[in-house]
């Protein structure tokens, strides 16, 4: 069985809808496709469809990964195309390859986030920022399903910084100024997700923006111990693989 890795973003109005419905309609886009997607064996029967490090609802994403498994070898190349022919527009297919070995969910090391804090105050940001920074740690709470629990959320943050932003209309949304914070999260048990990192600047400096966050993801993947960079985590099935190159006579083509 051939496993292709794909990677995709959620856009827009996407960025609300649960996990849940995300998988349904990718199973949807693999049908319309025409993707000959495998199946578990069983009294009932599941797509062979697993997806690594989703991001929560209500925050957009420019890196999701999901793993297919095929019954018959596919044209990476023309996968991506079927796919995100297939999907919702919203839900973008960026990049399809063959998986090498290893699995998936072990190279999600650290996440790149970007907050955008609309009529927040840059200068209360950069001191609440310094001032989480410069603690040991940073206690949080978070209700789970299991209750309330309470975590460092210090420890996970690798790099914490304003920034300004990802293009030139970054300072401004719709008129007024705004804050862009930019953090690498270690990917962590329990996970530490930018809301937490929003709290925790409240606790250490009293700073809470005055409406809710906008949140994107923008990279995820293993960290480069030598440079601190964030690497794509399809890079080695690149090197391994052919990766999305045409493959012999009998490959498969979707749609």
């Amino acid at each position: 069985m051939q496993r292709l890795r794909v990677r995709y973003a959620k856009r827009g109005r996407l960025r609300f809808t649960s996990h849940r419905d995300i998988s349904r309609a990718v199973e949807r886009a693999v049908r319309r496709a025409g993707i000959p997607v495998a199946y578990s064996a069983g009294f009932s029967p599941h797509p062979k469809i697993s997806y690594a490090g989703a991001a929560p609802t209500g925050v957009a994403s420019e890196a999701e990964y999901l793993e297919i498994g095929v019954t018959t070898p596919c044209v990476p190349e023309q996968v991506k195309l079927g796919l995100d022919g297939s999907l919702p527009p919203g839900l973008d297919v960026l990049d399809v390859v063959e998986a090498g070995p290893g699995g998936l969910a072990d190279r999600l090391e650290v996440s790149d986030w970007e907050v955008r804090l609309p009529g927040a105050d840059r200068e209360l940001a950069e001191v609440a920022v310094e001032k989480f920074l410069a603690a040991s740690t940073v206690d949080v709470e978070r209700l789970t399903k299991k209750g309330p629990r309470r975590f460092d959320a210090r420890e996970a943050v690798l790099r914490l910084v304003v920034s300004e932003g990802t293009d030139r209309t970054a300072a401004q949304v719709q008129g007024r100024p705004c804050v862009i914070l930019r953090m690498v999260v270690r990917h962590m048990t329990p996970a530490v997700r930018p809301d937490d990192v929003l709290t925790g600047l409240r606790l250490v400096a009293d700073f809470a923006p005055p409406v809710p966050p906008e949140v994107t993801r923008l990279a995820q993947g293993p960290l480069d111990a030598s440079t601190g960079a964030l690497a794509d985590p399809l890079d080695l099935d690149r090197d391994t693989t052919r990766g999305g190159e045409a493959g012999p006579a009998g490959e498969h083509v979707a749609g």
